[in-house]
């Protein structure tokens, strides 16, 4: 019978939900990324669970790994998996958790909370000036996928007029008001008050918003960023807020990560930065959606049915 390790931190009803959607006699292994061992993964028939690539080497008879995460990053790079392995991804668990950080930034970032925080520190009852609103504002979601649509149902449900772009061409759903693909970005760029991308880390997207993508926004523009920090040039980023080109931006990913003590992005003017912890397992309700899309993809697995979120080794998202 199979082996199928499990690294993500699980209930004792998880487990059984686990071994209720296997074969009977299916070995069970429950661990952590951290202290897994070679052995362990020598062993694996089905990884659930982020290990890092390089711990990969020792899982030659890996033939499904099940990932925690939306994002693929070096797990598609050629030799890391088994040449016949299946790769999952979570497409579906994040989008509620990360809609609703990036939402919470950028109301703080344009009613200016973060400059009357400054000023209860210090015991000052002052009056920071005009703000803005997302009534009436345009918004560009680059990146359409489960989250980049729960943000845009949310600023459409907010009064934002909703412009998007997703790689594929797919009927537009009713909270956008457009939709685009990729090649349109530039002159998108100029009509939105609020720039957000949740593009994943691929060659195609490296430094997609350089310094010519600053220029061509708005002045006054916000750029959001919950994909992956590398999308971004950080130094143009840096030098657009500092400029004054730029309104603002609403960071939980930058580049690099961690984000060095020195670097000059900490700094810019109007930037609000998290530590890439709007996912993770922080609302436990992601968690339990993680665990429900491998308990599915467990059954299909095992019934030889089309699995969910299949990964393309050839560029890194889910196959559609």
């Amino acid at each position: 019978m199979e082996t199928v390790v499990v690294v993500i931190p699980v209930t004792e009803e998880d487990k059984i939900k686990f071994q209720e959607a296997a074969p009977l006699g299916t070995r069970f292994l429950y661990t952590s990324p951290a202290q897994v061992t070679d052995a362990q993964l020598k062993g694996a028939d089905i990884l659930i669970g982020n290990v890092p690539p390089a711990r990969l080497a020792a899982a030659k008879n890996l033939k499904w790994m099940q990932l925690n995460s939306a994002g693929t990053d070096g797990y598609t790079t050629p030799g890391v998996l088994p040449e016949e392995c299946v790769l999952t991804n979570a497409t579906g668990a994040y989008g509620l958790a990360l809609a609703e950080h990036l939402l919470a930034m950028l109301l703080c970032q344009i009613k200016k909370l973060p400059m009357y925080l400054k000023d209860q520190e210090a015991h000052i009852w002052g009056d920071n000036g005009n703000v803005i609103s997302i009534y009436g504002s345009t918004t560009l979601v680059v990146g359409l996928g489960d989250i980049g649509s729960e943000f845009a149902m949310r600023m459409h449900a907010l009064g934002s007029r909703v412009i998007a772009i997703r790689r594929n061409k797919t009927e537009k759903p009713a909270y956008v008001d457009a939709l685009y693909q990729m090649d349109a970005l530039k002159d998108l760029l100029p009509q939105a008050d609020f720039v957000a991308t949740m593009l994943p880390g691929t060659p195609q997207t490296y430094h997609i918003f350089d310094a010519d993508a600053f220029a061509r926004m708005k002045p006054g523009a916000i750029f959001l960023n919950i994909g992956r920090g590398n999308a971004a040039d950080s130094e143009a980023l840096t030098a657009a807020l500092n400029s004054g080109h730029l309104g603002g931006a609403c960071l939980d990913v930058t580049e690099p990560e961690p984000l060095p003590m020195d670097h000059p992005l900490w700094n810019a003017k109007n930037v609000m930065i998290t530590p890439h912890i709007s996912g993770m397992y922080h609302l436990p309700e992601t968690l339990r959606r993680i665990v429900g899309i491998a308990t599915e993809n467990m059954k299909a697995y095992y019934a030889h049915t089309t699995m969910r979120s299949v990964v393309d080794f050839e560029t890194g998202y889910r196959k559609l």
